[in-house]
């Protein structure tokens, strides 16, 4: 007969993971947030990217359209020299219509430019600043 009780076992309790462990967590949770923040940028980039074209875009069919404004009160001039009013007129009100127009298109168009630059993805910088605090704050527990 044993002389021991073998009746009587310990309850297990829960391991604490070790330090091995706990670096491969924090590897794979570095890489995850790594790879998490590059996608955030690559997303910021892309919408600035689009935005500056657009606005672009939209500043050079502005700059057109008021060049065919200057050109069209060119011809005003030239028509009002020759004493025609009813030409000189309706080229004086097709230059002026054309100009608002071109002008309110490259106002359009600055205003995208502006919104996309400087091309800096700051979304994305300031998470990751907020993700390194909270790293900084969870090592000095």
């Amino acid at each position: 007969m044993p002389t021991t009780d073998e009746t009587h076992t310990t309850p297990a309790t829960p391991e604490a993971p070790s330090t091995a462990q706990l670096v491969r967590q924090l590897t794979e949770q570095v890489r995850t947030l790594v790879t998490d923040e590059v996608e955030l940028a690559k997303v910021e980039m892309a919408a600035k990217g689009k935005a500056l074209g657009v606005g672009a875009g939209l500043a050079g069919a502005g700059t057109v359209v008021a060049l065919g404004g200057g050109l069209t009160l060119i011809a005003a001039a030239i028509a009002a020299l020759a004493l025609l009013p009813p030409v000189w007129a309706a080229a004086l009100i097709t230059g002026g219509v054309l100009l608002i127009a071109g002008g309110g298109l490259a106002l359009a168009g600055k205003k995208q430019i502006t919104d996309g630059v400087p091309p800096v993805p700051h979304e994305a910088i300031n998470s990751t600043k907020h993700d390194m605090d909270t790293v900084r704050t969870e090592l000095r527990r």
